[in-house]
């Protein structure tokens, strides 16, 4: 099982690093495939006051210090289609924003790296909609038929995380998550379909939930998690409404996996 874990952006070294540690026990554990996700830059902000991180440059280094202390595998995600090149030199999976999800130059300099690309569904689009973003990666990569066994084979993932529901709600269609397998490994990020979007100067969430949906996900069947996690997500600097504690992610994802083994998706 994969899962994809760690703050919404990265803020100071101490505050990242002390994350990293706690997750420790979790990048051990034999029954995940386990990657450290954080971003370097929050370009999706929703007023211009917010805390972005620390840039690319920065960022980078910061990331090739996680990886030398840890040996994680790191996720990030892009919004420009020059930042991909040098992020695919440290990072192992780079994430298309949701918002971003349709941008061709983006998926393709993605796809030009050596790194895995996950790709997450628009919160705007029908799951049917998400052929067309695999096909632009898997056409790059010199595939052109869309599977999910190409997908699996060429690097290249899914993520749901909601679709608007009216004005500042968010509603998780849950068979999105059998039909995009049609086409490629679909992750869950169960703390994004948490968010309560643009309330305010700021993206609300409701973390309550989280488990709820990530055992919902586990037991409809998905190849991955996504959570965002803080050691203390009333303080962290991006999403914290939504973020799930290091400590009770543990929880979680202990339920997830009783609930995957009494269905016998292990």
């Amino acid at each position: 099982m994969k899962i994809l874990t760690g703050p919404c952006v990265l803020e100071d070294r101490d505050t990242v690093m002390r994350i990293a540690e706690k997750l420790k026990p979790l990048s051990e554990d034999k029954r995940v495939e386990f990657y450290f996700k954080a971003s370097f830059d929050k370009a999706n902000r929703t007023s211009l006051d917010s805390f972005r991180g620390p840039g690319l440059d920065e960022g980078l280094k910061l990331f090739q210090e996680i990886k030398e202390q840890f040996g994680y595998k790191l996720v990030t995600d892009i919004h420009e289609s020059h930042q991909a090149a040098p992020a695919g030199e440290v990072l192992d999976v780079l994430q298309i924003p949701a918002f971003l999800c349709r941008q061709t130059d983006l998926l393709v300099a993605a796809a030009k790296t050596n790194c895995k690309v996950n790709i997450k569904k628009g919160q705007f689009l029908a799951s049917g909609s998400m052929k067309h973003p695999v096909d632009k990666v898997l056409k790059t990569r010199g595939c052109d038929e869309v599977s999910y066994e190409n997908s699996d084979k060429h690097g290249v993932w899914l993520c749901e995380r909601g679709n608007t529901f009216g004005y500042g709600a968010l509603v998780v269609d849950m068979k999105n998550l059998i039909a995009m397998r049609e086409y490629a490994p679909v992750i869950f990020d169960a703390t994004h379909s948490a968010q309560v979007p643009s309330t305010g100067g700021t993206t609300g969430g409701n973390s309550a939930v989280v488990p709820s949906l990530a055992k919902a996900a586990a037991a409809v069947g998905v190849d991955g998690f996504f959570f965002e996690t803080h050691t203390d997500p009333s303080v962290a600097l991006s999403d914290g409404p939504n973020m799930v504690q290091v400590d009770e992610l543990y929880k979680v994802i202990d339920d997830i996996f009783a609930i995957q083994e009494v269905l016998g998706f292990n």
